[in-house]
């Protein structure tokens, strides 16, 4: 599912560039990919591609303000309750890298990409296109988003966190911005138990008599 959300995004970003700028989607500039496995350059094949913009996920943190949801959904319609555990939202900081070789272009595709979330950070199944919700999903069912939310905020970090981060990646730095995407919420389809809904309360109460 975290894999889906961000493909979803990243399906949105190359349908702006291609609408607006006039960059087909097929060209592939818009990736995801691991900044710690480096910049392909030099001799060495491994790792992500150049002149690209490559999304990573470098912090996942849930968000404990949602964590007291009830265990259970109410149906009036049949009167039973099911239980199940609430979903799991989390928080994810999304590190966008422009690795292109020539700096200007790379501030460039930056400036474009901080556009775009200035016009849309809200992404639901109702406002993208559907061909961002099925290009490259997940194979599998159960691992693709269906009902979903994700909010994308610009994150302001210190130099001091911009030093660990490039020094955590091992890497040189790039021109970059990073987002908090939230908040994708992760829950299996499991009910563990369903019961009756209580419908009367009987409050009558009789006294015994003594012998």
């Amino acid at each position: 599912m975290i894999s889906h959300g961000l493909t979803i995004v990243i399906n949105e970003l190359k349908k702006h560039f291609e609408d607006a700028y006039g960059v087909p989607a097929s060209n592939d500039e818009v990736r995801s990919g691991n900044l710690a496995e480096g910049v392909v350059g030099g001799g060495n094949n491994v790792g992500v591609a150049r002149d690209k913009l490559i999304l990573s996920v470098v912090n996942i943190r849930e968000e404990k303000a949602l964590k007291n949801l009830p265990n259970y959904v109410r149906n009036d319609t049949t009167l039973r309750a099911t239980y199940e555990n609430p979903p799991v939202f989390l928080n994810f900081q999304i590190l966008i890298t422009a690795t292109h070789s020539s700096y200007n272009n790379a501030l460039l595709v930056l400036s474009r990409t901080i556009r775009f979330f200035q016009s849309k950070n809200v992404f639901t199944q109702d406002d993208v296109a559907p061909a961002s919700i099925t290009g490259n999903a997940p194979p599998n069912a159960l691992d693709r988003l269906e009902n979903f939310k994700i909010i994308f905020d610009l994150y302001s970090p210190s130099l001091e966190e911009v030093n660990h981060l490039w020094g955590t990646l091992g890497g040189k730095q790039y021109p970059f911005v990073i987002y908090t995407m939230r908040m994708l919420d992760l829950k299996f389809r499991a009910v563990y138990n369903e019961s009756g809904l209580i419908t009367e309360v009987v409050s009558e109460f009789y006294h015994k008599n003594n012998p």
